[in-house]
C-alpha cells in the first residue's frame, strides 16, 4: 500500500464531511471555505494543483475497480466505473476532507461515491471558472498531476513503467 503524506494539504481544507449532493450546496460550502470566485491567480493556480495532486492520489485500481454502488449490469452483475464516473466519485470524495483522508485506510469508505447521486464533476471546473475572471484570459494550464482514471502508479502495481 502507498504511503500517503502527512504533509498533504488537502485542496478544500476545513469543509468538513462531502456535501450531501448538489452543486449549489458544494459551492456553498467552497465560499465558506474561502474558496470564491474571486481569488488571486496564485490562489486559483494553488488549488487547481492540490485539487489535481489528491484526484491523483485517489486514482488507485481499489477505488477505480469498485462497481457502482446503485446499478447492476444485466444479471444482476456488478456496473464497473466507467473512467469519467470515476473520476466525478474521485472529486465527490476530495470534496470533504474528513471523507479523502478515511478513504486510504478503508476502501469501503468510497463506496457511496460511486453512486449515480454523487457527482463532483463541477469541482473540475472551479479554476476554469475563477481564472477567467481574475485574468480575463481562459484557464491553459496544466497541473503537475494527471487527474485521469487510475493515472497513479504507486496505486497500480500492474501498469508498466
Amino acid at each position: 500500500m502507498p504511503r500517503q503524506d502527512p504533509n498533504l494539504r488537502h485542496p478544500l481544507q476545513g469543509l468538513g464531511r462531502a456535501a450531501p449532493g448538489g452543486e449549489g450546496h458544494c459551492r456553498r460550502l467552497l465560499r465558506s471555505a474561502g474558496y470564491d470566485l474571486r481569488r488571486p491567480v496564485s490562489d486559483i493556480i494553488g488549488f487547481a494543483e492540490h485539487h489535481a495532486e489528491a484526484l491523483y492520489r485517489l486514482g488507485q485500481e481499489k477505488f477505480g475497480t469498485l462497481p457502482v454502488v446503485d446499478l447492476t449490469a444485466r444479471g444482476g452483475r456488478p456496473f464497473p466505473q466507467p473512467p469519467d464516473g470515476f473520476l466525478y466519485a474521485r472529486c465527490a470524495v476530495v470534496a470533504g476532507r474528513a471523507v479523502w483522508e478515511s478513504v486510504f485506510s478503508d476502501v469501503d469508505e468510497f463506496v457511496p461515491y460511486t453512486s449515480t447521486e454523487r457527482d463532483g464533476e463541477w469541482l473540475l471546473y472551479v479554476p476554469d471558472e475563477a481564472y477567467e475572471p481574475a485574468t480575463g484570459k481562459e484557464w491553459d494550464r496544466t497541473t503537475r498531476h494527471c487527474v485521469e482514471s487510475c493515472s497513479d502508479r504507486d496505486g497500480r502495481p500492474d501498469m508498466p513503467d
